[in-house]
C-alpha cells in the first residue's frame, strides 16, 4: 500500500480511473455482456472494449437487468 488508511492501494486506483477515462470520450468502446439465468434475475456486465484481460477482471460493471431503465423514459 502507498500509506492509505482506507485499505486500497492508491496508485493502482489512479491507474484504474486512468484507464476508464481513456474510454470516458467514446460510448461505443464499452462493451456489454448479458448472462441469462433460470433462477434468478439475468445480469449485464458492461466493460471497456479495448482492454487487458487483467484489466477486465477489475474494470467492469454489473447490474441485474430488472433494475435498469431506459434513460429516455427517465428524464
Amino acid at each position: 500500500m502507498t500509506g492509505s488508511t482506507s485499505g486500497y492501494d492508491d496508485r493502482t486506483t489512479r491507474q484504474r480511473l486512468a484507464t476508464v477515462a481513456q474510454y470516458d470520450h467514446d460510448a461505443d468502446a464499452l462493451e456489454s455482456t448479458v448472462v441469462r439465468y433460470e433462477d434468478g434475475p439475468d445480469r449485464c456486465t458492461i466493460a471497456p472494449r479495448e482492454c487487458s484481460e487483467p484489466e477486465r477482471l477489475t474494470t467492469w460493471l454489473s447490474a441485474d437487468l430488472d433494475m435498469v431503465v431506459d434513460l429516455d423514459e427517465m428524464r
